[in-house]
């Protein structure tokens, strides 16, 4: 298999955490956090990174509860999901990420600018699940 380049987002509206890795050494790193003022700028930051790392995958966390339902942040993840297929024609794959802010919070020692730790953890979750 070759080698394949992702890149990993934790959605929020106010700031996107964002990550990179490969399927080669299958560790992701934290690579920036955007912090878009308008939807069209959102787009425009996500189409300059995906333009400039060409992935062959992204990965979009998915928060879920406890007990593994959906909430209203769940909806509006798969939506973002959806507009970043529909826009780039990108694959996208949707990870749990249930606890990744936590444990940035827990790596960074505070909760400052955790989102692209968050996308990291996300994206580290999906490459130790491929086969």
């Amino acid at each position: 298999m070759p080698e394949q380049t992702f890149l990993a987002f934790d959605y929020g509206l106010k700031k996107i955490g964002v990550a990179i890795g490969n399927s080669l050494t299958r560790e992701a790193s934290p690579l920036c956090i955007l912090r878009p003022a308008t939807k069209q700028l959102r787009f425009e930051q996500i189409g300059a990174l995906l333009q400039e790392w060409k992935p062959d995958c992204v990965v979009v966390g998915l928060p879920l509860t406890l007990d593994n339902h959906e909430q209203y942040a769940s909806l509006r993840c798969r939506r973002f999901a959806n507009q970043l297929h529909g826009r780039y024609g990108v694959r996208v794959e949707l990870v749990d990420e249930r606890g990744s802010s936590m444990q940035a919070q827990e790596y960074l020692g505070n909760n400052n600018d955790d989102d692209a730790v968050a996308a990291a953890i996300i994206l580290q979750r999906y490459l130790d699940g491929l086969a």
